[in-house]
């Protein structure tokens, strides 16, 4: 339950910052920035953070289960299990959120792809740190 406490948590946070500055470049808004109008960046992140919990809590949860059920093969390491979570991530964000317009191409493929795969693994990690993993039953003889 802790896993999934830490993968609700996490993930909307970690990925609604990232999409915003996704979108944010995807739009041009880097190019004519000043340093002082990064400010802005962060009250539009922080208002619009309940939605990023509203929309992000399942797709969270949902990776989640997949790292739930990765632990539970032992021939799978923390390591690989990471790797893992993020790249079934990274596939689902990019498919989710890329478009298939004349602008799309690789840039928006892995920026977007990223959205998926950095809370992911960040999660995953967390539980792996700081939540106490199942120990898996003897093999009967």
């Amino acid at each position: 339950m802790k896993r999934y406490l830490v993968f609700a948590l996490v993930g909307p946070f970690v990925g609604g910052f990232l999409l915003l500055l996704t979108t944010t470049y995807q739009s041009g808004y880097w190019t004519q920035t000043t340093l002082g109008e990064v400010g802005k960046l962060f009250v539009v992140f922080f208002k619009t953070l309940q939605y990023s919990y509203l929309f992000g809590f399942l797709p969270s949860l949902m990776i989640g289960a997949v790292d739930d059920i990765l632990i539970h093969i032992r021939r799978i390491g923390p390591t690989l299990r990471m790797l893992l979570v993020g790249l079934f991530a990274f596939v689902l964000a990019s498919l989710t959120y890329s478009s298939r317009g004349p602008d799309s191409g690789v840039v928006q493929f892995i920026l977007y792809g990223m959205v998926g795969f950095v809370p992911s693994v960040i999660s995953s990690w967390l539980v792996h740190r700081y939540v106490e993993e199942p120990q898996s039953a003897a093999a009967p003889t």
